[in-house]
């Protein structure tokens, strides 16, 4: 009887590990469908990676360029497009309701700070104080980054904020060096 046992254990493992290859082979094939379907749309756009916990961030293409023909980005002005937004789901606060983390990170490889930074943002509010400095809305769909002054190549702003849902953000506008 214990022959069996172990080999019904083991029979029930084996589907299990099949199940979980499976799952991650769908898994890695839709994101790659993703992956194809936003290269093939412009250098900059959103993929997201979890349906449940609206996970997203940003793909970037830093060596292709449609302007002049060009395939080297690098030494070339900034512009808006340096300008990256990451945001995620973070733990909810104890009411409940859930909270979002947001990371603003100039990536411009010629060394160029960016200043008066505007995003899309709907409208933005937060059950959780953000400090004004660091991010507000000015106006219905245009929120305002560090307070205008420049974001150094490689710096980042991270703030918290919490709401019932997320919203989608994107940068509108910007002024380089």
């Amino acid at each position: 009887m214990a022959p069996a046992l172990g080999s019904l254990q083991q029979k029930r493992l084996g589907n299990a590990l099949t199940f979980m290859a499976l799952l991650l082979i769908l898994f890695f094939v839709e994101e790659s469908i993703q992956g194809e379907e936003t290269a093939s749309q412009g250098s900059i756009k959103n993929l997201v990676f979890s349906k449940k916990n609206n996970t997203s961030a940003v793909a970037r293409k830093l060596l292709q360029s449609t302007e002049d023909g060009d395939g080297n980005r690098i030494g070339t002005a900034c512009t808006k497009d340096d300008i990256v937004i990451f945001q995620g789901s973070t733990a909810p606060l104890p009411n409940g309701i859930p909270s979002y983390t947001v990371q603003i990170m100039n990536v411009c490889l010629s060394g160029c700070s960016i200043s008066n930074i505007h995003v899309s943002c709907g409208w933005f509010s937060s059950v959780r104080l953000i400090n004004p400095t660091v991010f507000r809305r000015l106006y219905y769909d245009d929120c305002l980054v560090n307070d205008g002054e420049p974001l150094g190549p490689g710096e980042c702003l991270s703030f918290d904020y919490a709401n019932t849902f997320s919203y989608p953000l994107s940068v509108s506008s910007a002024a380089s060096c």
